[in-house]
């Protein structure tokens, strides 16, 4: 069997680059990696095009993997196209039929849930936009206290910088068809992630049934820790066919 591409998805406040400490080492090892835009705007429309994306842009087995909003992402997307094999999540949701973000976040103590939304989230409108939808991103605060405290601070203000919203209708958009169901799963958690609480992150891999990795990072841990990222994923890939 040929070996697997791997499809690294990125989620809210990111973008590819964001798995550049895990693309660099899986390229050193001679693996095929993708990383597709995900374009935050809403679970059906983006779980689509990452669908449309697999089905055109790969061939032979897939890893697919996902961080933080990507995990619904790849959720919905990975019986839609390509070969999907094996699904990895880092500090990923892992939703369940009919959830949505924020059905899983409400009441879990994630630094996101607050009754005041404006000390966390700076809110834009967009062109097209449904009514009454927007853009958030996150303060610098948020980003250096919350989402990559362990990084060093030149790191985060780039994250502040250059991070790309995610539509609120993307956090409502409900789950269809969880591939987890009929994939095997790996999942990386990070203990002191502030965004998906260790707790919420634990009870979701093991409904999934995955496989599972614990480190102490933040939510950013394949940036922060990506070695941790780096091993599921190579034991996701070499799952495939053994």
């Amino acid at each position: 069997m040929p070996q697997p591409t791997i499809v690294l998805v990125h989620g809210a406040w990111a973008d590819g680059s964001s798995w550049n400490p895990v693309s660099t080492a899986l390229q050193g090892q001679g693996l095929t990696v993708l990383t597709p835009p995900n374009l935050l705007h809403g679970v059906a429309g983006d779980s689509a095009y990452l669908a449309s994306f697999l089905a055109q842009r790969t061939t032979g087995p897939v890893v697919l993997v996902g961080h933080s909003y990507g995990g619904v992402v790849i959720t919905n997307a990975g019986l839609g196209g390509g070969d999907v094999q094996a699904l990895v999540y880092v500090n990923a949701f892992i939703p369940e039929e009919g959830e949505s973000v924020f059905d899983i976040l409400g009441g879990s103590g994630s630094a996101l849930d607050s009754p005041d939304p404006t000390g966390i989230l700076e809110l834009a409108g967009y062109p097209g936009a449904p009514e009454g939808d927007a853009e958030a991103f996150l303060t610098a605060k948020t980003v250096d206290e919350a989402f990559a405290q362990d990084l060093p601070a030149a790191d985060r203000a780039i994250i502040a910088a250059s991070q790309r919203p995610i539509a609120f209708a993307a956090n409502i958009g409900p789950t269809t068809n969880p591939a987890w169901k009929s994939i095997p799963s790996w999942a990386v958690l990070g203990t002191e992630d502030l965004v998906i609480p260790i707790g919420t992150q634990r009870s979701m891999a093991e409904r999934a049934g995955s496989t599972v990795t614990e480190v102490a990072a933040s939510h950013v841990s394949m940036i922060s820790q990506p070695q941790v990222a780096i091993d599921a994923i190579l034991a996701a890939a070499a799952s495939i066919g053994a």
